[in-house]
């Protein structure tokens, strides 16, 4: 009994909190209450790590080469438009000077006749210029707009070979009326020798060829003009070119760093005509191919 009467007396010897402490240690166990029943409900480590582990973790992927790339094949120049020569309303017997020799010995065609005389002179200039990088075939016949030679004309300045449309004057003497020909030419020529076609490879130049020299009059015809277009003066008997002349037009054309030069044989005979491409000869390979 003392001693309970001794407590309650050390009891209320103690001072008394005040209302702020009270509130606050109120606060700090309901806190600690919610947090303790918040834990018991939800545990969300506990769920964290449940949810982590049933997952599935991402493989590492397999690295796989890059595909090799096809090796590009290198861009092909445009090739040029097939050439179609036109096909003769009649058929002929010769192709060529030997061809054309027996064809008029079978026939007993006279060598004084303009006929023999043209073919023969036409063959000849054909034969003539394969020598000089031509490849050339003969045309002539009915409604040809005065066109004896149609071909090609290799050349080093050029990646495809210049058309060529020649005529060839063996009986007269050519004249300015002549170049004035050759230009209707140009206009007549068949499809494939056409100017301004607009095809790669189309570039096309226009020769007179006569025997004789050209004259002054033949040569200012061919400077006015505007066709490119030139002049061959070929022997008759045997071939030889001794004159090959072109105007500015036909260089603009394709002839740029083409030129004309002269050489002379050991034995001292007649000197040889050549062309040349930058100063050095232009030697012709097989029938109409060029090389230097």
């Amino acid at each position: 009994m003392r001693y309970l009467t001794a407590l309650s007396r050390l009891k209320a010897a103690q001072p008394q909190p005040t209302l702020f402490e009270t509130l606050l240690r109120i606060s700090s166990r309901t806190l600690l209450i919610n947090s303790q029943r918040l834990h018991h409900i939800c545990p969300l480590h506990t769920t964290t790590s449940r949810l982590s582990a049933s997952q599935p973790q991402p493989q590492p992927q397999e690295q796989t080469p890059p595909e090799q790339q096809p090796p590009q094949e290198e861009e092909q120049p445009p090739k040029p438009q097939l050439l179609i020569y036109p096909t003769p309303k009649t058929p002929s017997s010769h192709h060529d000077l030997p061809s054309f020799l027996s064809h008029a010995a079978r026939t007993s065609l006279p060598p004084k006749s303009t006929v023999y005389i043209g073919t023969h002179y036409e063959y000849t200039v054909l034969s003539s210029l394969s020598t000089h990088g031509f490849s050339l075939c003969r045309v002539g016949g009915a409604s040809d707009h005065g066109i004896d030679l149609l071909g090609t004309w290799s050349l080093p300045s050029l990646r495809h070979p210049l058309r060529v449309v020649v005529q060839c004057k063996a009986l007269a003497s050519p004249r300015p009326a002549s170049v004035r020909e050759l230009e209707g030419a140009f206009v007549g020529a068949p499809t494939g020798w056409r100017r301004g076609e607009g095809l790669e490879g189309s570039n096309v130049v226009g020769l007179l060829v006569a025997p004789g020299p050209s004259t002054k009059g033949v040569r200012d015809a061919i400077g006015r003009s505007r066709w490119p277009m030139g002049f061959v003066s070929c022997d008759q008997e045997t071939g030889a070119v001794r004159q090959f002349i072109w105007n500015q037009a036909a260089v603009r054309e394709g002839l740029e760093g083409v030129g004309v030069a002269f050489r002379h044989d050991e034995s001292g005979g007649e000197p040889r005509l050549v062309l040349t491409w930058k100063g050095r000869p232009i030697a012709g390979v097989g029938k109409g191919e060029a090389g230097e």
